[in-house]
């Protein structure tokens, strides 16, 4: 089974509770060039009234200078990694347990399946566990 694993800058925005809202951010990363591989947008329910959108990735100045533009910074403090491959049956539940047995917490997971591809986004709280599971899905090949 062939993993592709890979780090990945996770950039974050907040966003307000309305219609339109994350249509507007998305719209100005689009006119800015940016090619989204992933995006994720939920409520804050700690704030009514606002929510916070995840996107990755953003390169190159005319994209980072539009995402700052409208509040999008670096998570710094989100350690994630992309993993990609053909789908299997229960992979993401055999990635998970491979790292909670190497005593890796993970902070968020998110998965699809598209086709006959998988992609999973994984956060965790430190860049040393970051490595860690990558070394420890990479060794699942």
């Amino acid at each position: 089974m062939e993993l592709i694993v890979e780090r990945e800058d996770v950039w974050i925005a907040s966003l307000e509770d309305k219609p339109g809202a994350l249509g507007a951010k998305l719209a100005a990363l689009a006119e800015a060039g940016a090619d989204l591989d992933f995006v994720i947008a939920r409520r804050s329910p700690e704030k009514p009234g606002t929510g916070v959108m995840f996107v990755t990735p953003l390169r190159g100045d005319a994209e980072l200078k539009a995402a700052s533009g409208i509040g999008f910074f670096a998570a710094n403090r989100l350690h994630s990694i992309c993993v990609e491959g053909e789908n299997r049956r229960g992979l993401a539940g055999r990635v998970s347990e491979k790292l909670g047995a190497a005593g890796i917490n993970i902070r968020g997971f998110s998965g699809a399946v598209i086709g006959k591809r998988f992609v999973l986004h994984i956060a965790f709280d430190t860049a040393d566990l970051r490595d860690q599971a990558m070394r420890v899905i990479k060794e699942m090949t």
